[in-house]
């Protein structure tokens, strides 16, 4: 038996409501008749479903939703309105909602809907139970910022509608579209296209497909993107790179689900769904004129963002453990492990450069470095290490990194033992408890430091 919330300050329409989901599908519910007595009765009721109105007096609809997010409580939540608003029903999908329907159409299509999300949440619940039996994640980290990520494409992925995603270049954007992607149940395959390598005179052909003489080189047909993820996603990564005329017949796309294939009348439609990511900051890009506002404001239905690597640092152990299994199976060589001292060099890195990417990098480096079961600190490449940090630091640049401090720390002791004995290698190296003079010479020489 399922329960459903009915949040609706009409109660004669709620009522009737509540009559036909029970004789139609036998459904309980309960009714609520503003947005503080529907949180009241989710934070006490194992409610499976809300049919929510979003205007209501008092707390409307979407401060429910907003509640709801900061609780970090899942529950499918389906907004019922009488306004046709479209551009309102898409802010609420952005605040969590998962469907919405109009108050117009007929009951039969009122439980459709509801068994169609009820059947969503269940998929995923079963997804979720057998990732945590099988002990893998397919997104490594447990840290706060991934929970929520995770959290986040669990209720998004199993609803066919568009998802951007948002990070610095090399955090994983890709890796998420592809979780989207497995989760949405999708028989088709995923597409991936990288808008920022395209030549902008081949970006419409890639993406929309041409005809056989449709231009000079066009020799045979050839489908396009979104043809070829018929049925399943397609992935557009940098999506704001995509030239002006490419924005227009993207949304143009989006809009009536067909293509044109380019030399060709006849329209082709397609039910591919889109995922798009960027590491632009698409407001200042619709400010600046380079992105249309329609095209985002159609993209952004569900946002999920991706966090930087140095936001979630408490991942690495599991997340540099998880990439280095991955790179010796590449490689087919055995299995290595990192060790504790490794690990906090990893840790005390600042990857603002490239972010996952650069850490996959980086173990690949300390792989084909040495031939030790464990890898060490001493493994870590010299612009990673302790080594990197004081060249950054006698460069100029401000320590943030636990390393860089500890470099910049090290440099200063240095440098006051040096003028407080002349300059004189051998004293000072004498003074600061060092073995000989060559081992202060090597610290010098690290910290670029010497009396010219």
């Amino acid at each position: 038996m399922t329960l459903i919330l009915i949040v609706d300050d009409n109660l004669p329409l709620a009522e009737q409501y509540a009559y036909d989901l029970k004789r139609l599908a036998d459904h309980d519910t309960l009714h609520a008749s503003d947005g503080a007595a529907a949180l009241d009765i989710l934070a006490r009721e194992a409610v499976d479903s809300v049919l929510l109105d979003l205007e209501m007096p008092g707390m409307d609809g979407f401060e429910v939703l907003r509640q709801l997010e900061r609780r970090g409580q899942r529950v499918p939540v389906i907004v019922y309105t009488g306004t046709g608003d479209y551009d309102r029903c898409a802010q609420a999908i952005r605040l969590g909602a998962v469907s919405f329907i109009d108050k117009s159409e007929p009951m039969e299509r009122v439980v459709q809907e509801i068994a169609g999300v009820l059947e969503r949440q269940r998929l995923t619940d079963q997804v979720t139970a057998l990732q945590r039996a099988m002990g893998e994640a397919p997104l490594a980290g447990s840290s706060a910022a991934m929970r929520k990520l995770r959290d986040a494409i669990a209720r998004v992925g199993p609803i066919p509608s568009p998802v951007l995603i948002i990070g610095e270049s090399g955090s994983g954007k890709e890796v998420v579209a592809r979780e989207v992607h497995r989760l949405s149940g999708a028989k088709g395959p995923f597409v991936a296209i990288n808008s920022a390598a395209l030549p902008h005179d081949l970006v419409e052909s890639e993406l929309f497909g041409h005809e056989r003489g449709a231009f000079t080189g066009a020799v045979t047909l050839h489908k396009g993107a979104f043809e070829a993820a018929g049925g399943g996603t397609l992935f557009l990564d940098e999506i704001g790179e995509l030239p002006p005329a490419a924005q227009a017949k993207l949304l143009r796309v989006l809009e009536q689900r067909q293509v044109t294939r380019l030399g060709g009348t006849r329209t082709i439609v397609v039910d591919a769904r889109v995922v798009a990511a960027t590491n632009r900051d698409l407001d200042a890009e619709i400010a600046a004129g380079r992105f249309r506002s329609d095209l985002y404001y159609r993209l952004n239905v569900h946002v999920l963002a991706v966090p930087a690597l140095r936001d979630r640092l408490s991942d690495i152990p599991e997340l540099a453990q998880h990439l280095l299994a991955e790179t010796c199976a590449r490689f087919r060589v055995r299995p290595r492990t990192l060790s504790d001292a490794a690990v906090a060099g990893l840790m005390a890195y600042d990857w603002r450069r490239n972010n996952v990417r650069e850490l996959r990098n980086t173990l690949e480096r300390m792989l084909i470095a040495t031939d030790r079961e464990t890898l060490e600190a001493a493994d870590l490449p010299a612009d990673i290490g302790e080594d990197g940090a004081a060249q950054r630091i006698s460069s100029g640049v401000e320590p943030r990194t636990f390393q860089e401090r500890k470099a910049d720390a090290e440099r200063r002791i240095v440098l006051t033992a040096l003028e407080q004995h002349g300059w004189q290698i051998t004293r000072t190296a004498e003074a600061l408890g060092l073995a000989d003079h060559a081992s202060l010479l090597k610290i010098m020489r690290r910290h670029g430091i010497s009396r010219e």
